[in-house]
């Protein structure tokens, strides 16, 4: 029992739980391959090989990183969970604007009752965008000397927004299973298989190309180098954190006299972990979606689709604005001063050297200078990619999947995994994971 990897599939509630997330990640991964019926698979996977218009494409390349492949492949699960984070962002900024959905959500049954209206747009979400697909799939199908469609374009439109659909709503039930009976965030756990999937290929084009002269042997060490080093940045950036010391007074409850405590509250560098990366990229990718799928020949949304390349400059622009408004929203949404130091004066609680009146003051100073710098510091491994692909010349397929945003979610969700674990590990009178020191996960 002295390996806690060895211990963890000896504890049967663990050993449930884990095999139960990694059968649900595998139903995904092979769903991922499956095509929408109707489509040549043939003329499409020739299509996308040819590079010009496929593996060449970097908006293509950036949509087929956050499906995990599926978009390529033009399968039921092309969408991928994005809808549904899509459709949370939506209701958490609905919430902040209208004050009768915050009050819905606070009555009892009112959480049940906001997802189940965020399953609902989550369809809408997800029959825009298929109906976006039919279309991109229409303009392949103009560009390729074989018919890319075996049936008629209306019934492939009708059957591919119904299969799409049907493929992003079971992935959402695959989540929230896993969150239920598995291991982590299972929303998360998604996203991070399907760029986990994409590791090994990514890597053999690397190296592909390096034996092929097409790329310098020293650049690929390069970026290897940086590799490592942002894998260092990120687990530095999430495990970071400020302590905010509390002196707790004498209680009497009932006839018993509870003694003071000096507690601490921890205020991470970065308190959303990977959420404002997820979220930012999720807004961008609703409209760049739309944009190349029905942009066409002189189109403004061909235009639209241009000034959106994940290479530009006013995209990663956009990037780094939003990571920074998703940082300081969701952080506000998690921790909220105002609660916190209400919940400190009713424990009969106190800040050394800060008043009572004016601890909400003070904790909302100390989280303003923590999230600035940290959605910064944030942002800039998430936009790393984009300076390595142009600094080097590496291919975006494989930029993305190497650095910035996909090493962000690997990590966060992979601690966030770990944590867990080790909590279930020690439940259980075992060690933890780790010997030394503790996990800090980013509690989602």
């Amino acid at each position: 029992m002295a390996n806690p990897v060895i211990g963890m599939f000896r504890i049967k509630e663990l050993r449930e739980r884990i095999l139960f997330t990694f059968g649900m990640l595998v139903v995904f991964r092979i769903g991922a391959m499956f095509p929408i019926p109707g489509i040549n698979v043939t003329v499409l996977k020739n299509f996308f090989e040819m590079g010009s218009s496929g593996g060449g494409n970097p908006i293509v390349n950036y949509l087929d990183f956050f499906a995990g492949g599926a978009f390529s492949n033009f399968s039921v699960f092309m969408l991928g969970i994005m809808p549904y984070i899509s459709m949370s962002i939506i209701m958490q900024l609905l919430l902040i604007v209208f004050p009768s959905l915050k009050k819905i959500s606070q009555e009892d049954g009112g959480r049940k009752r906001i997802q189940k209206w965020q399953r609902y747009g989550t369809v809408l979400v997800c029959l825009i965008q298929s109906f976006a697909v039919t279309q991109y799939a229409q303009v392949i199908n103009k560009q390729t000397p074989e018919p890319l469609l075996n049936i008629d374009m209306l019934s492939f439109t009708l059957i591919a927004m119904l299969t799409v659909t049907t493929g992003t709503i079971f992935l959402m039930w695959i989540g929230e299973q896993i969150t239920k009976r598995g291991v982590g965030n299972g929303i998360s756990l998604l996203i991070y298989a399907g760029i986990v999937a994409r590791l090994p290929v990514a890597v053999i084009e690397l190296f592909g190309l390096m034996r092929r002269n097409e790329i310098n042997a020293v650049f690929v060490i390069v970026v290897l180098v940086m590799f490592v080093g942002i894998v260092a940045l990120v687990v530095f950036e999430q495990q970071g954190q400020r302590k905010i010391p509390v002196n707790y007074a004498k209680r009497v409850v009932g006839r018993k006299m509870y003694g003071a405590q000096n507690t601490y509250i921890p205020f991470k560098i970065n308190p959303s972990g990977v959420i404002p990366v997820i979220f930012a990229s999720s807004i961008l990718m609703f409209p760049l979606q739309i944009a190349q799928s029905l942009g066409g020949e002189g189109n403004w949304l061909t235009a639209v689709s241009n000034a959106l390349n994940p290479q530009g400059l006013l995209y990663n622009i956009l990037y780094v604005v939003l990571i920074v408004f998703f940082a300081y929203f969701y952080t506000q949404v998690t921790l909220n001063p105002i609660e916190i130091a209400k919940q400190i004066r009713e424990n009969g609680g106190s800040i050394p050297g800060i008043r009572s009146e004016k601890i909400e003051e003070y904790l909302t100073k100390i989280l303003n200078r923590i999230v600035l710098p940290g959605s910064l510091y944030l942002a800039f491994i998430a936009v790393t990619p984009t300076l390595i692909q142009l600094a080097f010349r590496i291919p975006a397929s494989i930029a993305f999947l190497m650095g910035g945003t996909s090493l962000l979610i690997m990590v966060g969700v992979g601690l966030d995994t770990m944590k867990q674990i080790e909590g279930l590990l020690k439940m259980h009178h075992h060690e933890g994971l780790v010997k030394r020191g503790k996990i800090r996960g980013r509690n989602l």
